[in-house]
């Protein structure tokens, strides 16, 4: 049955939100306690250092003078004991701190095939959080089954099948940083079992994808994978990484260029890569092929850079610019950002990804004009590299940090 233009308006008009929702844990919520008199004092230090459950994990109950639940925050238990002890409440200390002994000590991880799809929840029939390329380094925190929970670079928080991922010690993460890695600069392509395009696949690619560089011949590079595999890509699909970061220039023209290599992507609610994006998984994506890191979602995105002055039109806009949009505050209700754009310029052009990345116009005498979009836009912002979470030319992402 055909959707109605309603329905499929309604469809775009949710396509892309400000957060999804990550859970530490496969149990059901149990019934709400009566409230404990420590109650006020979790609520302040989650507050404290973990106001934002996507990027920090603040799992933590008081029940029968039980202090329960978990933290990737060391700091942050110690913050709440103190006020516990200041306060005289009784309890007793059954809050764990990650990484979860099981692990073995193995709290780093690779991903390792060409993109991870890291979820929700702890199941492949979860919502789909985001994308990890491969080579990408994370930290891992706990096992649920054949799943981890991994705390990618941009901070966030999800859990990825061991399929995708190469748990790593501390020895043998730092072994892997430590050799010369190679950047997948195509859209998409193979990597081969031989020196020969014919060859047998070993895995896609797609580009982002960090390998390490063991040989080089004629027309291909000989790479290793996380997990030790070894294949051939051809020479013209691949760089240096460390030319590639080096040769990272993040100007209007550069953000409009590569903005433009993703038109006709898919839109995937979830995605950060060619395979598929959802409208903040685009605008990190073309930040990133720029050699700049941004959170993962729009009502993260928005917190950074420079605010744009619209309120006498579009003049003040420059190429790279964001722009987002979404829901005003009202009626005591927060502010929603449920979508971001690229502003490129030209007749009030931006680029996003709203059903495909696509091309569309502020000006409504331009054929392209979106007015649903004009109708919620919020506010554009301008994020230079200082503002950005990493900017890959400073920080050695893919490689050995001195200490």
């Amino acid at each position: 049955m055909k959707k109605s233009p309603l329905l499929l308006l309604l469809g775009f008009l949710v396509a892309c939100s400000s957060g999804k929702t990550i859970s530490t844990g496969s149990a059901p919520a149990a019934p709400a306690p009566a409230a404990s008199a420590a109650q006020p004092h979790i609520d302040a230090v989650r507050q404290q250092f973990a106001p934002d459950k996507r990027v920090a994990l603040f799992d933590v109950k008081h029940e029968g003078n039980v202090l329960s639940g978990e933290t990737n925050m060391p700091e942050a238990k110690a913050a709440l004991l103190e006020r516990l002890r200041a306060s005289n409440i009784t309890f007793q200390d059954s809050l764990q701190v990650l990484p979860e002994a099981e692990l073995g000590g193995k709290h780093q991880g690779t991903i390792t095939i060409s993109v991870a799809n890291l979820r929700s929840q702890p199941k492949h029939s979860a919502e789909l959080a985001t994308q990890a390329t491969m080579g990408t380094p994370v930290r891992v925190w706990k096992k649920e089954d054949g799943w981890y929970l991994v705390q990618t670079p941009d901070g966030y928080l999800a859990w990825v099948d061991y399929g995708g991922l190469a748990l790593m010690d501390e020895e043998t993460f730092n072994n892997w940083q430590k050799g010369e890695k190679l950047l997948y600069t195509n859209p998409y392509g193979f990597a081969y079992a031989a020196a020969d395009a014919k060859a047998a696949t070993v895995s896609d690619m797609v580009y982002g994808d960090v390998v390490v560089l063991k040989n080089k011949s004629k027309n291909f590079f000989e790479v290793a994978f996380p997990d030790g595999r070894t294949a051939f890509i051809p020479a013209a699909d691949a760089v240096k990484y460390s030319e590639w970061v080096a040769s990272r220039k993040p100007t209007e023209q550069n953000l409009v260029e590569t903005s433009k290599r993703m038109l006709g992507v898919p839109y995937l609610w979830g995605g950060t890569s060619f395979k598929g994006v959802d409208c903040s998984g685009f605008t990190k994506t073309v930040y990133f092929m720029n050699g700049l890191v941004l959170p993962r979602d729009a009502s993260q995105q928005v917190h950074l850079g420079e605010l744009i002055d619209t309120q006498n039109g579009w003049n003040n806009m420059r190429p790279g610019d964001l722009l987002f949009f979404g829901v005003p505050a009202k009626d005591g209700k927060p502010e929603r950002v449920v979508h971001v754009g690229m502003w490129i310029g030209g007749n009030q052009e931006f680029i996003h990804s709203a059903g495909r990345v696509r091309i569309n116009s502020m000006n409504p005498t331009a054929a392209n004009h979106d007015a649903n979009e004009l109708k919620r836009f919020l506010r554009a912002k301008r994020i230079s590299p200082q503002q950005t979470l990493i900017d890959l030319r400073e920080k050695p992402l893919y490689s050995e940090i001195k200490q």
